[in-house]
């Protein structure tokens, strides 16, 4: 006897979604009136930072710069800060983001105590503990399409909301290739690996159209209280631990029309998706959904072609992870300084 495809647990999750994706997705035209939108963040006497983690961006950091400082900064006063986190670049992104009135710090001399480790996920990590706001928005540097939305409309939701702690971005995904725009394609580790993998585990996450998505902001108290995966797995372990710990509820979920940004190759998206999916079946075990896992190579296996001669690969990924900010000694202290006791909780 066959087993029903749809079971009561599947209408429930689904009526579930339903209900948030009416409740909790936004698009940015929505919060068009910034000045009201800088009035209600005053009146609720909150600080916004915003990130921009960078490692070799010099031909795009400069245009993210002078629109976020100038429409949000001098003309509305929604941003308090603007920091770029490098993880050491090479080219000229430090100096051109400093000299459009950035804030410029070196991953590696935050926190010296923690040592430095390369990694987007390190930068995110960094800048709870460098910025100053109760709530932290950040934005990927690669954005070719740079728009004030891709802020306004990630923290106007936590500011109208006193309930909602973590709000993502969506977008249309056009590659950039030859010069021209595909109009689709983007988004494929979310399609092929990540989705799949909420389907299966957590359902009631497939309400995140784009949950890979490098720009979201986060309240203060919920980012202290994560563990940081220094690599390709840091946003889907937020996810993850925030679902378990906060519920679905604390997600919001922006529309932002298109994000148009550099392609990836094939072959790097394998690395992304391998690192990806050993943050999530180390997520998977401490949640206690299954059994001990077997030992798992950290050795991500590709081939190169030259004619007829096929040529293995072998790449070491792992997503080492740093604590929660909140059992850092140096960020307690810091915090009991600014008068906010600190207390780290179990996720």
């Amino acid at each position: 006897m066959s087993k029903s495809a749809i079971t009561p647990a599947d209408r429930g999750h689904t009526t579930k979604i339903d209900k948030w994706l009416a409740r909790n997705t936004f698009h940015h035209g929505e919060f068009w009136d910034l000045r009201k939108l800088v009035e209600e963040k005053e009146h609720k006497n909150l600080r916004i930072s915003l990130c921009i983690p960078t490692l070799n961006e010099e031909k795009t950091i400069g245009k993210e710069i002078i629109i976020f400082k100038s429409e949000l900064m001098d003309r509305y006063p929604l941003v308090d800060e603007i920091a770029v986190i490098d993880s050491g670049s090479t080219d000229k992104t430090q100096e051109i983001a400093a000299s459009y009135g950035a804030d410029v710090f070196f991953s590696g001399d935050i926190l010296p105590s923690q040592g430095f480790k390369r990694g987007k996920g390190e930068n995110l990590w960094k800048a709870i503990h460098q910025l100053e706001g109760d709530i932290i928005c950040y934005v990927d540097a690669d954005i070719k399409n740079i728009h004030p939305r891709f802020v306004t409309g990630l923290v106007a939701p936590l500011i109208h909301s006193d309930t909602m702690h973590y709000v993502k971005a969506f977008y249309d995904r056009p590659i950039a290739y030859s010069n021209e725009l595909r109009p689709s394609g983007g988004g494929r580790v979310t399609e092929i690996l990540v989705r799949p993998l909420f389907s299966l585990f957590f359902p009631e996450l497939t309400a995140l159209v784009q949950p890979l998505s490098g720009e979201y902001a986060v309240r203060r108290e919920v980012l202290e209280q994560l563990p940081f995966p220094i690599g390709y797995g840091v946003e889907t372990s937020h996810i993850l631990d925030v679902y378990r710990h906060w519920g679905l509820d604390a997600f919001g979920q922006t529309d932002l029309d298109k994000r148009v940004h550099r392609n990836q190759t094939t072959r790097d998206l394998g690395k992304m998706s391998f690192g990806i999916l050993q943050s999530f079946l180390n997520r998977v075990e401490s949640y206690g959904m299954v059994d001990r896992l077997p030992e798992m190579s950290n050795l991500f296996r590709q081939f190169q072609a030259e004619g007829n001669r096929y040529q293995q690969t072998l790449k070491e990924i792992v997503e080492e992870e740093r604590p929660p900010m909140a059992t850092i000694p140096e960020y307690i202290e810091k915090m009991k300084k600014a008068g906010r006791e600190v207390v780290p909780v179990t996720i």
